[in-house]
């Protein structure tokens, strides 16, 4: 790749030229002779072969090229700077990524207000999101592919916080004939129909969590695919209330009246890397998911302001 020919401190100094109204208050700004920024900017323009500026009576003014390279070199510029911050940030042990696997039933809206609240104080630190189903989350974190991991299984050997519940409603479509019993279901009439199951996203030990072990089966990779089979009529599911309840409310779908297991619930989990210490900027995301994790799905959401002092303490 070859070397560029202007350096970031010559298209510094242009946009001090046009921010300030000139080369002498760009020479006022930056604390620098007007010759040297009059030969800076001539020494862009040569090493371009593009006129950056034009003299319009007694005023340097843009032009079109120069507009366009101008409006392109400001994002350059700030990004060298979030990347010289970055590094300085590094410095002091803030990580430069979070890795958090996340258990694809868990409320995707909690994780997104946490991210939300995250990114102005994250100071240049990436989050890497993957979902997983089931053991595929416990397999990424004690693998050591995740910083953070929610699940609803208990860990073997983590200490995880507690998090929201999670609600799972027997439903199927509301012409299914489980419905057309019209009466209280059982374990065995279940059994003679289509059940929709997730795949275990693991491949240690997959588990088949909420099969009744039937015979007939459509198992599916997404908790969103499966809700659409059910709702149209492909069987019946275990499915999270917070992913269907416009279904339900729309009568797309209907809760299977069961005489027991109608409603399954299980408590969700963050689980933190054992084997590495967690970073400043890992410590504001666990803080952020457990707030999240406890506020309604249909509350108003405003992202928290980041603190006015960030210095790391």
């Amino acid at each position: 790749m070859k070397a560029p020919r202007v350096t970031l401190d010559q298209w510094r100094t242009l946009q001090a030229v046009v921010d300030h109204g000139g080369f002498a208050q760009a020479a006022d700004a930056l604390h620098r002779s007007q010759s040297s920024i009059s030969y800076t900017v001539a020494r862009m323009q040569e090493q371009l072969g593009v006129p950056l500026l034009r003299i319009d009576g007694r005023k340097a003014v843009l032009t079109e090229a120069g507009e366009v390279l101008l409006r392109r070199s400001r994002q350059l510029v700030k990004s060298a700077s979030q990347l010289e911050d970055l590094a300085h940030h590094m410095e002091q042990g803030w990580e430069p990524e979070v890795r958090l696997v996340v258990d694809a039933a868990y409320p995707t809206l909690r994780v997104v207000r946490a991210l939300s609240a995250f990114m102005p104080q994250s100071r240049g630190c990436r989050v890497l999101l993957r979902e997983e189903v089931l053991s595929g989350v416990e397999e990424a974190l004690i693998q050591g592919h995740a910083d953070l991991a929610i699940s609803g299984l208990h860990i073997a050997g983590h200490l995880g916080a507690e998090l929201s519940m999670v609600d799972f409603v027997a439903v199927a479509n509301p012409d299914h004939p489980l419905h057309r019993l019209q009466r209280e279901l059982t374990h065995q009439d279940l059994e003679t129909h289509m059940q929709v199951v997730i795949r275990d996203s693991g491949r240690l030990q997959p588990r088949d969590v909420g099969w009744l072990g039937a015979e007939q089966r459509w198992t599916l990779g997404s908790l969103a695919t499966a809700a659409t089979f059910v709702s149209n009529g492909l069987g019946f599911g275990w499915l999270p209330r917070h992913m269907i309840e416009r279904e339900l409310r729309d009568g797309q779908l209907k809760a299977l009246p069961l005489a027991q297991g109608g409603t399954r619930e299980s408590r969700f989990y963050l689980y933190p890397n054992k084997e590495k210490p967690l970073g400043p900027a890992t410590q504001i995301l666990v803080e952020l998911l457990k707030t999240f994790a406890s506020v309604p799905l249909d509350a108003p959401f405003a992202a928290p302001e980041a603190p006015a002092d960030s210095s790391i303490r």
